[in-house]
């Protein structure tokens, strides 16, 4: 069974959060050699009877969608994290349970994350629509652009709004949730809810008492039940460096978390690399823009967050979008992945470059760091 990639997503909440904003964040730990492009989709209405094409199946549209920014593997539809035009983030782990994954071609965890944001107005609204896609379609088909093996998992999601938070984590069909209202929480690649549970599937403990693994009369524990082994027993490192901020998490906090190397949150392994991170601040009052910081590049050590706002004229940056290929594209084709097109955008390319530099020559690398920074801070107030 395959090794879920290990992302990190965090939430922080008042009273642990500053100025009473709550703060977003996430590392999506990916194959290293993948590309991630930051898209906008705007709010759009539909034709009753509509359907909408997602990465392996096709369901019914609704006849509303919000507008929404999210930061995807260019080759699907779905998409790791993003935030919608409420104020709503969505970001999903890969996680292994005892009951495995299928590699029947079904809705992604990846695109449950956009339907969420495209579909609910509110952490709730959003969690509702995944589960009952969930209950519908299933989950299940490759979470990897590869032709020779089939990588599946089962998906876990963590939830917000400007108010509160909801970790989801599911198996087939089955589900239970956690709603956070206060503190900081973290979700990784491996289960994490206990005995606390605000919401589950209806038929969840009869499934699991029907496969004799939980006997009914014991407290029940979601990841004791599902996990493999002991894989629940330790999650996130990340949340003790926030924990210790106090009351003082702020968006540079968190992205000082996200680039954290030495604690494992941001990942550089042989299979595995941070291919993309964003951090969202949400004010608690509404009348205040959310802001979303997306890399849009690998490793967010050596990337720049790059604030987005929504607004009622948003302009596309098409040096963060990678190049389409239609129906040409190997992942819409069956058999699917039997090629790899070249996936790379501008801002990848540039990327790469700046890093070469970094790597071959200190003293120029750190210098053009410094004057893109600057350049940043001037335009956008950014944080490094």
């Amino acid at each position: 069974m395959a090794a879920a990639p290990p992302s990190y997503c965090f939430v922080a909440l008042p009273p642990c959060s500053k100025d009473g904003l709550v703060v977003f964040g996430k590392n999506s730990a990916r194959p290293r050699d993948e590309v991630q492009e930051v898209v906008y989709f705007a709010a759009a209405d539909h034709e009753p009877g509509s359907k909408v094409e997602c990465t392996y199946i096709e369901i019914d549209q609704v006849l509303k969608t919000h507008a929404v920014v999210l930061s995807r593997p260019s080759w699907l539809w779905g998409a790791e994290m993003g935030a919608n035009e409420h104020g709503v983030c969505v970001a999903n782990e890969a996680v292994v349970t005892r009951e495995p994954a299928s590699e029947s071609e079904a809705l992604l965890g990846m695109d449950l994350v956009r339907l969420g944001l495209e579909r609910g107005a509110t952490a709730k609204e959003a969690l509702d629509v995944i589960v009952a896609l969930l209950e519908e379609h299933g989950q299940g088909g490759n979470y990897y652009e590869d032709g020779s093996s089939c990588h599946t998992f089962q998906s876990a999601f963590l939830i917000v709004d400007r108010s509160e938070a909801w970790i989801l984590e599911t198996s087939g069909k089955y589900w239970a949730a956690e709603k956070i209202t206060e503190g900081v929480k973290c979700i990784c690649n491996q289960l994490s809810l206990t005995t606390k549970i605000d919401a589950e599937h209806p038929e969840l403990r009869n499934y699991v008492r029907s496969q004799g693994w939980w006997n009914g009369d014991s407290d029940f524990n979601f990841s004791e039940v599902f996990s493999l082994a002991d894989d629940h027993l330790a999650c996130c490192s990340g949340r003790e460096s926030l924990e210790k901020q106090g009351g003082d998490i702020s968006a540079q906090a968190m992205i000082d978390v996200l680039r954290d190397k030495d604690s494992g949150v941001c990942v550089d392994s042989e299979s595995f690399l941070t291919t993309a991170s964003i951090v969202s601040v949400l004010p608690q009052d509404s009348s205040f823009p959310c802001i979303h910081y997306f890399t849009g590049t690998p490793d967010p050590s050596r990337s720049i967050f790059k604030p987005f706002i929504f607004v009622d004229d948003v302009k596309l940056v098409p040096k963060v979008q990678s190049p389409s290929f239609g129906n040409d594209d190997p992942a819409k084709k069956i058999p699917r992945f039997q090629e790899k097109p070249d996936r790379r955008h501008e801002l990848y390319k540039a990327h790469e470059w700046a890093r070469s530099l970094l790597e071959k020559d200190q003293d120029k690398g750190q210098k053009l760091m410094r004057i893109i920074t600057k350049v940043l801070q001037i335009n956008y107030g950014d944080s490094r």
